[in-house]
């Protein structure tokens, strides 16, 4: 870490726990690579080397392997990765150009009893805020936010705090609810997503909201919309596999229908901690519904299956791009990109209006897409079956939704949702 180097150039750390592969993470090395494209210094600065990280174009940093060269030019020091385990980066000389990276996990040499340790990672953030003097913090997620502005407290800078999903789950517990509504109100900025996150908080916090959606990612709008008349009879679902993204919904609600609609596959792109519930769940579904199934109840696969499990893929965007319908089911969310993303490539969309009121303000319900009311389960299997099937068995009414969706292209694009943050960032910076 040094101070600043590039005197001319602003200079802007964005904090969070790591860049593993999720939105959130996913927003924040977006606009690492815009701001930094805009001529200002960036420095990532999180807590974790992830196992499995988004690609940083011009990033400063690279993790090493048993087959680097030991003289290879750089720096190398050692981080930790979310186990906690020791992992080794080598970062480029400080000179060179690029998108800087501080970790600031404590090491095992630095770690004692719990309140020592907090203590410790709040030094070591506050240190890491003394030596970058950065013109701006941006801090993504939860207790990120907190600590963020508790540790750059007295320091004269001016510290945005950005609240990536529904704020009464981000801040579901107690404690960090507590904290966030006393520390919230010292922020330079609050960053939302949706109108309806912004009305959570009390009028102190409320009056510092700033709404700032997700744009499309670029790989989603490269090449040519598929017109609809050449897509897929393809289903597909996007997502981490847990039970607030809730793709056991769109399993039950197709399989509800899957008879009568043999050409058509269910495909889900994601992993996560309730795959396996899931695909137990499909592989039972489709040994019910046929002798000759592809499936076993053991959630084994053959190329004969209707619900099929992709993992974690690299280029999704390719993969989906001449699916026929896309389906988020989320209990809660923020902006879903997936969304958005699906939307921008013309697919015809279905997703439940689920707080705090991201597909909402995305999908004009019955013109662009559909959204499915919230309710008990069997209500929403049965909402998602009928949208589905309307959908289906009317390639006009499918064809004319998508073409809708796409418009999103105009409202979201990159450009017009990056330079609403440089606006906001530059008036924030102009006064400190």
């Amino acid at each position: 870490m040094s101070a600043k180097k590039d005197s001319g150039k602003k200079h802007i750390a964005m904090y969070i726990g790591s860049l593993n592969k999720g939105g959130a993470e996913r927003v924040m090395c977006n606009l690492a690579e815009y701001f930094y494209n805009e001529g200002y210094r960036v420095t990532l600065v999180t807590t974790y080397l992830a196992d499995d990280e988004y690609e940083v174009k011009d990033r400063k940093w690279e993790p090493v392997t048993d087959t680097d060269k030991a003289d290879e030019a750089g720096r190398v020091i050692e981080v930790l990765n979310m186990d906690e385990h020791i992992k080794t980066v080598r970062m480029k000389a400080s000179d060179k150009p690029g998108i800087d990276r501080v970790f600031t996990a404590l090491m095992p040499d630095e770690k004692g009893k719990r309140v020592a340790n907090f203590r410790n990672r709040v030094k070591k953030l506050r240190d890491t805020w003394k030596t970058l003097k950065p013109d701006l913090i941006l801090s993504f997620l939860g207790k990120n936010n907190c600590m963020a502005i508790y540790s750059a407290r007295g320091l004269g800078i001016p510290v945005v705090v950005s609240v990536r999903s529904n704020p009464s789950r981000e801040y579901a517990s107690k404690g960090l609810n507590l904290a966030m509504n006393m520390l919230f109100p010292r922020a330079a900025g609050v960053v939302v997503q949706t109108t309806g996150a912004a009305e959570y908080f009390k009028d102190s916090i409320r009056k510092k909201c700033r709404i700032l959606p997700n744009s499309i990612n670029p790989s989603f709008m490269k090449g040519d919309i598929v017109p609809f008349s050449d897509r897929k009879n393809t289903i597909v679902s996007v997502g981490r596999l847990d039970d607030n993204k809730n793709q056991i919904l769109l399993i039950r609600a197709f399989g509800k229908i899957m008879d009568e609609f043999p050409e058509y596959k269910l495909v889900i792109y994601g992993d996560g901690p309730s795959r396996q519930k899931f695909e137990k769940e499909a592989a039972e579904m489709e040994a019910f519904k046929t002798a000759v199934s592809g499936s076993s109840v053991d959630g084994s696969k053959t190329d004969d299956s209707r619900i099929i499990f992709m993992g974690n893929v690299s280029g999704v965007a390719d993969k989906i791009r001449d699916a026929g319908i896309f389906v988020l089911t989320s209990r809660q969310e923020g902006m879903p990109n997936a969304l958005i993303e699906a939307m921008s490539m013309g697919l015809a969309c279905i997703s439940t209006d689920c707080p705090c009121g991201g597909p909402r303000d995305l999908i004009r319900d019955g013109e662009n897409g559909i959204l499915i009311p919230m309710g008990d389960d069997s209500s929403m299997e049965n909402s998602l079956a009928d949208a589905l099937r309307s959908l289906m068995s009317d390639t006009e009414k499918s064809a004319s939704m998508a073409t809708a969706a796409a418009d999103v292209r105009n409202n979201y694009s990159p450009d017009k949702i990056n330079s609403l943050w440089k606006e906001y960032f530059e008036g924030l910076m102009k006064n400190t």
